[in-house]
C-alpha cells in the first residue's frame, strides 16, 4: 500500500468512527430524553450527521468512481429530506398535543417573545458593559 492509501483508510476511518460516535449519541438522547420533540431532535441530527460521516468515510474507501457519485446524491437526499421529515413531525405534535403548555412555553404573541428576546439582549449587553466583556 503506497502513502496515498494509507491516508485515504485513515480518513475514511475516522470518519466512520465518527459517525458510530453520533448514531452511539443518538441512541442515548432518543431512549434517555422525556419529551417526544427531545427524542425527536436528537434521532433528526443523529441521522442526519451520522448518516453523512459514514458515508463520506465510504466514499474514502471507494475512492474516485461512479459509487463515489452515488454516496454524494445519498447524502444530499438525506440532508434535504431528515430535516424536513423531522420538521413535519414536529409540527404534528404541536397540533395534537393538548399538555403542550406543561412541557414548553407557549406565547399568544409573537411581540411577547420578541420583548422577552429584547430584555434578554439588554441584559447581557449591560452584563458585558459592567464586567468590560471579561468572561469568567
Amino acid at each position: 500500500m503506497g502513502i496515498f492509501d494509507w491516508i485515504r483508510l485513515i480518513i475514511g476511518s475516522a470518519f466512520l468512527i465518527c459517525g458510530l460516535v453520533i448514531f452511539f449519541t443518538e441512541i442515548f438522547g432518543v431512549f434517555h430524553l422525556n419529551y417526544v420533540l427531545n427524542r425527536m431532535h436528537a434521532a433528526a441530527m443523529g441521522d442526519t450527521l451520522g448518516i453523512s460521516s459514514c458515508l463520506i468515510g465510504l466514499m474514502f474507501f471507494s475512492g474516485l468512481n461512479f459509487t463515489t457519485l452515488k454516496l454524494m446524491l445519498i447524502v444530499c437526499f438525506l440532508w434535504f429530506t431528515s430535516p424536513v421529515s423531522s420538521h413535519v413531525v414536529a409540527r404534528l405534535e404541536v397540533a395534537t398535543n393538548d399538555n403542550l403548555d406543561a412541557h414548553c412555553l407557549i406565547y399568544d404573541d409573537v411581540k411577547d417573545l420578541e420583548a422577552e428576546l429584547a430584555e434578554a439582549d439588554n441584559a447581557a449587553a449591560e452584563t458585558d458593559k459592567t464586567t468590560g466583556g471579561e468572561v469568567s
